[in-house]
């Protein structure tokens, strides 16, 4: 989680530097519907890497933004979910999706 020091002044920036890449907004997506597992998340993020899909879990898990549960298996199962706070991010992302089902139309209306 950050520091006080190292909020930025300006609210917006603080949203854009906790969830402002294309991939931690994309990861948000699929945990407001239920908890995945990595291997999961993988393969439904066409194009995402292991190393950027690792780092971004961690960003998001140090910033108390999703919830990282380890069973106690074998094999091993991992499962990622939101957090409370992570949750109350829902309106933000349905917003961004009601924007962009919107702008999509749009585009159409216009072909």
């Amino acid at each position: 989680m950050l520091t006080k020091e190292e909020l930025p002044a300006c609210p917006v920036a603080t949203t854009v530097q906790l969830i402002g890449s294309k991939w931690k907004l994309l990861i948000l997506r699929n945990l407001l519907a239920r908890p995945w597992r990595f291997n999961e998340l993988k393969k439904n993020l066409e194009g995402i890497s292991q190393k950027v899909l690792t780092d971004s879990l961690r960003s998001l898990e140090e910033d108390g933004i999703v919830t990282r549960t380890v069973y106690p298996e074998v094999p091993l199962r991992v499962e990622y979910s939101l957090s409370e706070l992570g949750d109350s991010m829902r309106p933000i992302i349905k917003a961004m999706e009601d924007w962009g089902i919107g702008y999509q139309e749009k585009v159409r209306r216009r072909e």
